[in-house]
């Protein structure tokens, strides 16, 4: 049976790929409350393997909401749809930010669901990313 541990060399990939960013709500480590962790998109029970395509950059939060979670209901078409695969899948076609940057927006019913699985616009992270918004420093150039 293969070692389901990730490795530090898987650990640092995971990170680097991330851009040191919560996959799901985009939070940065390097203001975050709460520790980061790696996380398998589809859990180990259900198959998942421990592997870098199965495995994403994911805060606290996110990772308790989503914990063994594949699929969610979207709240407006009322469907169970798969949550957002950050490996498969680019953020920028299920989500959006408001015009302040303090929330997300989910484009699809794919990000609608994600939203709400994980909560990912959690008060302390609207707060979070209104004071890094303020400071320059919320959203990455990426997200703009």
């Amino acid at each position: 049976m293969p070692d389901p541990r990730v490795t530090k060399t898987q650990r640092q990939e995971i990170i680097t790929r991330a851009q040191e960013c919560c996959e799901y709500c985009h939070s940065q480590a390097r203001f975050a409350t709460q520790s980061f962790t790696v996380e398998h998109i589809i859990p180990r029970y259900a198959g998942g393997t421990t592997t870098l395509d199965n495995l994403a950059w994911s805060c606290f939060g996110c990772n308790s909401h989503k914990h063994t979670k594949t699929v969610a209901l979207d709240p407006f078409t009322r469907q169970i749809v798969a949550l957002f695969h950050p490996r498969q899948q680019n953020w920028h076609d299920h989500f959006a930010w408001n015009e302040d940057f303090t929330f997300i927006i989910g484009t699809t019913p794919i990000g609608c669901a994600t939203i709400e699985a994980l909560q990912l616009n959690r008060p302390e992270l609207v707060n979070l990313r209104r004071v890094l918004h303020m400071v320059g420093e919320h959203p990455l150039p990426v997200d703009r």
